[in-house]
C-alpha cells in the first residue's frame, strides 16, 4: 500500500446487492485508496457472489480489494486482503485458512497462479489491542470507533485522546485507519487529534452523490 488516506467500505448493511457495483465504482471514481466489501449476516454464496462482482472494478482502479471475515473465501477469490475483527482468531489462524483458500482456488481455477501479495487487517479498539496487532504481525489496523455509530451498535466509542500515542506507536511502522462515526464534520476533529488515515462508512454510503463525497472528503485528508 502506498500511503493510502481513504478507506472505504461497501457495506451491504446500508447498500442493497442491485446497488453494490453502481456504488462501488462511485467510491473509486471518488478516489478512495482501498476498498473493504463488508457483509455481516450474509451466507458464503451471497458474499462471493458481491466480491466477484467488485473485484473486477477494484482491479481496474489499481485499488487494493479487501474482504471483510472470511480468509479462506478471500484467497480464492484473489482478493488483495482480508479485515479481522478481534474475535475472528489469531493472524496464525488466518494465515492457514488463507492457504487451505489458496490451494481450493489453485485447484479449481489455475494450478499455475502465483502466490497472492495479501495483507491481513485488524479492528482494533484500543492502544493496547493496536499494540498487539503490531506485534502480531498484522499488515494495517484499524482504530476505533472513535464516535458513536450504528455500523457498530452496542459498542462503546472510544473517543479521540489516543490516536496521538496510536499514531506514534503503531501508525508510524503500519498504516491504521481511524474508524467510527467520522463525517465531513468530524473528520476537522479527527485530523487535529493526529490521525494520518481514516475509514468512512455511512457518510460516504448515505451521500445523495457517493463520487462527490468521495472526492470531498479526500480533498480533506
Amino acid at each position: 500500500m502506498n500511503d493510502p488516506r481513504l478507506y472505504a467500505i461497501l457495506d451491504l448493511g446500508y447498500v442493497p446487492e442491485a446497488r453494490a457495483e453502481e456504488v462501488t465504482a462511485a467510491l473509486l471514481s471518488g478516489g478512495a485508496h482501498l476498498l473493504q466489501l463488508r457483509a455481516k449476516g450474509h451466507d458464503l454464496v451471497t458474499i462471493r457472489r458481491v466480491a466477484e462482482k467488485l473485484l473486477p472494478l477494484c482491479r481496474a482502479a489499481g485499488v487494493p480489494f479487501i474482504l471483510n471475515d472470511h480468509p479462506a473465501l478471500a484467497a480464492q477469490i484473489g482478493a488483495d486482503g482480508v479485515h479481522l475483527g478481534q474475535d475472528d482468531g489469531s493472524l496464525a489462524e488466518a494465515l492457514e485458512k488463507g492457504k487451505e483458500g489458496r490451494r481450493l482456488a489453485c485447484h479449481l481455477y489455475s494450478p499455475t497462479s502465483t502466490p497472492l501479495p495479501f495483507l491481513f487487517g485488524r479492528s482494533t479498539h484500543s492502544l493496547a489491542q493496536a499494540r498487539a496487532a503490531l506485534a502480531e504481525g498484522f499488515d494495517y489496523i484499524g482504530f476505533g470507533p472513535l464516535f458513536p455509530t450504528p455500523t457498530k451498535a452496542g459498542r462503546p466509542a472510544i473517543g479521540l485522546h489516543e490516536i496521538a500515542a496510536m499514531e506514534r506507536e503503531v501508525g508510524s511502522q503500519i498504516p491504521a485507519f481511524c474508524i467510527g462515526g467520522i463525517t465531513r464534520q468530524t473528520l476537522p476533529q479527527v485530523l487535529a487529534a493526529g490521525a494520518r488515515r481514516v475509514v468512512i462508512v455511512s457518510a460516504l454510503l448515505q451521500a445523495p452523490d457517493v463520487q462527490a463525497a468521495t472526492r470531498a472528503l479526500r480533498e480533506v485528508i
